[in-house]
């Protein structure tokens, strides 16, 4: 059986046009989650951090939290899929990246992207898999 999962405690960003996008912001399916693109906004401020390192940090604060609504966590994180706007900003996330996931006893595996991203302002957005937690 596939669900969808949806949390107040990460954003669900509409379009630059306004349109919702035909999306979850993650599924689960038997003991996996799926997440959906999670980008920067803060969900209690709804504003995106001008700086760098701080989206990655918003970033997966917003994957965690929609991964914790379908019962998951940051530690069964299985693998990343990181979209970069500009490769120059590679060694920052990685820093931010390594430090985030310090605690955690595996990293995740992980693919990084660098591309145009939809939203103006965005320049990073994670998606991800995880297990459920039984």
């Amino acid at each position: 059986m596939i669900n969808a999962i949806h949390t107040e405690n990460a954003p669900f960003v509409r379009f630059p046009d306004g349109s919702e996008p035909p999306l979850s912001q993650a599924v689960t399916v038997g003991d996996l989650v799926f997440t959906s693109g999670q980008g920067p906004l803060d969900p209690v401020t709804h504003v995106i951090p001008d700086d760098f390192a701080d989206q990655v940090r918003q970033v997966l604060d917003n994957l965690v939290a929609v991964l914790e609504a379908a019962g998951s966590s940051k530690n069964l994180i299985v693998k990343c899929t990181c979209y970069l706007d500009d490769g120059r900003n590679l060694a920052t996330f990685n820093r931010v990246y390594r430090d985030y996931f310090a605690e955690s006893p595996v990293l995740p595996a992980r693919t990084t992207v660098i591309t145009k991203l939809v939203r103006e302002g965005v320049r990073i957005e994670v998606d991800g898999v995880a297990a459920v937690a039984r």
